[in-house]
């Protein structure tokens, strides 16, 4: 059998290669705290679950949806001006997601060409460097530094990038590195994109994600960001749908248009179900909201102090769902590191290197457990001494 050579691009991907060694693990009879897969465990509101439900006992939901209901884009319209102060158009703006993860894989093929050069941070979540890659693009990788908190500095990638670029994917809040960028960076980014007529995809997945009584809003809201681009929006983590797969994609109407016509081809649209439970999210009481973003926060709070009182020194971070951490002294390789903390404490994290050549020496930590797992994660690693 001959396959495809696109695939030579890709090996097993690190977040499938840690679950294996999750099972070996359990099966040894150790008990794993994994921190590795951002996998929420907070479930939705029990209004999300009822239209969802509701809605599955309908004999008519398991039809092909082919589009998204009237109700869903006008949902959408609405959340989007009561939650980030832009306006929509529902018939032209919107364009529901089978999760972020799926338009992120996909929106390149009705963008860029092969041998288009797509802008992607580094450190970036897998899929914003994968979809491109799928289309045939070549990537050109922006660091995202410590020194300059995280934000990608526009000034660094070279002219000669700069005129051939097509596309431009970024996130604030940041997965991996949990940075929030500030407006005076999506004024540059605005002000950049038109110059050199390169559509912006702006993921903000983490916007309802932010601690400490700090506040995130839609790129969407600075002049001019929807003559240059789109944002996506995911239901996963704020309201607990993360197995539901919701997502959206919402701006610019030509990017919009463009990505509906592919997915026209590709899918059959939303699960009816889904499309109520989504409506049902962004429309009904929002006070669970602000109870999944305490338990992160609250969560947070006991990751990164109670490693930093057993020697790793962690930062609080500001936002999403996750701590990005550099790995002890004595450690040269994220990898390595995080199979030995495994081996020898249970617990379970992604090496930054998945996440791009910057991420080396760093390690990202998801918090996707209960209080009483983090502290059991905390005790584990103060026990096998490894930070001696």
């Amino acid at each position: 059998m001959k396959f495809a050579k696109r695939m030579d691009m890709f090996t097993e991907g690190i977040f499938s290669k840690l679950a294996n060694l999750k099972e070996e693990k359990i099966k040894e009879g150790m008990h794993v705290v994994d921190l590795s897969v951002g996998t929420p465990n907070i479930p939705p509101a029990k209004h999300i679950i009822d239209a969802l439900t509701k809605q599955a006992k309908d004999i008519n939901s398991y039809l092909y949806p082919l589009n998204d209901k009237e109700d869903l884009k006008e949902a959408v319209s609405k959340w989007y001006k009561n939650r980030y102060g832009v306006d929509l158009d529902p018939d032209t703006e919107v364009q529901s997601l089978l999760g972020s993860q799926e338009g992120l894989a996909h929106i390149s093929f009705s963008v860029v060409d092969p041998g288009d050069v797509v802008l992607v941070p580094d450190p970036c979540y897998p899929v914003f460097a994968d979809g491109p890659k799928l289309a045939g693009a070549e990537l050109y990788y922006m660091p995202q530094r410590e020194e300059n908190g995280y934000v990608i500095n526009l000034d660094d990638i070279p002219e000669d990038i700069r005129q051939k670029a097509k596309l431009m994917i970024v996130s604030y809040p940041n997965n991996p590195t949990t940075a929030m960028a500030p407006d005076s960076f999506y004024k540059d980014l605005i002000d950049f994109a038109q110059k050199y007529d390169i559509i912006v995809l702006h993921d903000n997945a983490y916007s309802d994600l932010v601690f400490d009584g700090k506040e995130c809003g839609s790129f969407l809201r600075f002049e001019g960001a929807k003559d240059v681009g789109v944002e996506f929006n995911s239901l996963s983590k704020t309201y607990g749908l993360a197995g539901a797969r919701v997502g959206f994609c919402v701006g610019n109407k030509d990017v919009v248009s463009n990505l509906s016509k592919l997915k026209s081809n590709m899918d059959y649209g939303m699960f009816l179900p889904v499309q109520k439970a989504a409506v049902a999210a962004i429309t009904g009481d929002q006070s669970c909201v602000e109870v999944t973003r305490k338990a992160y926060e609250k969560r947070r709070n006991i990751l990164c102090d109670g490693l930093s009182g057993i020697g790793w020194d962690i930062k609080r971070c500001s936002s999403t769902m996750f701590v990005w951490a550099k790995i002890p002294k004595k450690y040269t390789s994220s990898e390595k590191f995080c199979f030995y903390l495994l081996d020898r404490t249970g617990v379970l994290v992604t090496p930054g290197s998945a996440f791009g050549p910057s991420g080396e020496g760093y390690v990202r930590m998801a918090l996707v457990q209960d209080e009483e797992e983090i502290i059991k994660a905390i005790e584990s690693i103060d026990k096998s001494n490894i930070l001696k």
